[in-house]
C-alpha cells in the first residue's frame, strides 16, 4: 500500500473514501495527522476548491494527495448551498445549523429537488500538471425534517431517488455504493488504473 494524504480533516469523508481507494493500493492518511490546517476554499467551483486542497496537502507532505470537494445543490435556491455547503449558516456552522437554515429557505418553495455533487482529485505531487479528476451526482429531494443518525452534513434531510429513507437512515455499506462520492470514486479509480495501464 502506498500512503497518500487526504486533503481533509472530515472523518466522514475519510471513512467513506478509505475502503474505496484501498482497492487501488492507497492508504489514506488525513492531513490532520500531519498537523496541516485547511486551506481557505477560495475557488468559484467544486473543481477549483478540490485542486487547491490537493496541491496544498501534497506540497506540505511531499505525498500523493486526494481531495474531495462536494456539496448539496438545490436548483430552486439558485444552486445554494453549493460550494458553501459546509458553511451555509456561517463560518463556524454545525451540520445542524446548516440543516435548519436549509429547511427555512425551502419553507415556501414549490420544489424540493436537490442533488449532491462531488469532485475528486488525485495528484501524484504538488505540481502535477495532469491531475486525475472525477465527479459524481446523487439526485433526490429535501425531506420536511431530519431523520436518521448515520452519515454527516445534509444526510438527515436528503432522500435519494428510488429510496423512501434519508441518506442518514441508510446503512453505511449501502450509501457507499450509491452516493455521489461512491460514483466519483469509481470513476476516479478507473482513471487511475487507466493511467497505470491496468484497464
Amino acid at each position: 500500500m502506498q500512503t497518500a494524504v487526504l486533503a481533509s480533516g472530515n472523518k466522514g469523508k475519510l471513512k467513506e473514501l478509505s475502503p474505496l481507494l484501498a482497492s487501488v493500493g492507497f492508504e489514506l492518511t488525513p492531513q490532520s495527522h500531519f498537523e496541516i490546517s485547511a486551506i481557505p476554499e477560495t475557488g468559484a467551483s467544486f473543481v477549483e476548491n478540490a485542486l487547491l486542497k490537493a496541491r496544498h496537502a501534497s506540497r506540505l507532505t511531499s505525498l500523493p494527495a486526494f481531495a474531495d470537494d462536494s456539496g448539496l445543490v438545490v436548483p430552486s435556491l439558485n444552486g445554494a448551498p453549493g460550494i458553501y455547503s459546509a458553511r451555509y449558516a456561517g463560518a463556524s456552522a454545525t451540520s445542524e445549523k446548516n440543516n435548519i437554515k436549509l429547511l427555512e429557505a425551502l419553507r415556501n418553495s414549490n420544489s424540493r429537488r436537490a442533488y449532491f455533487f462531488c469532485t475528486l482529485v488525485f495528484l501524484l505531487h504538488a505540481e502535477d500538471p495532469t491531475p486525475i479528476m472525477a465527479s459524481g451526482e446523487w439526485h433526490g429531494y429535501i425531506a420536511e425534517g431530519a431523520k436518521g443518525a448515520n452519515g454527516f452534513g445534509y444526510d438527515p434531510l436528503f432522500v435519494a431517488q428510488g429510496f423512501q429513507i434519508t441518506a442518514a437512515q441508510m446503512e453505511p455499506e449501502l450509501k457507499n455504493q450509491v452516493s455521489h462520492r461512491a460514483i466519483a470514486s469509481r470513476s476516479l479509480i478507473r482513471s487511475i488504473l487507466d493511467r497505470r495501464g491496468q484497464v
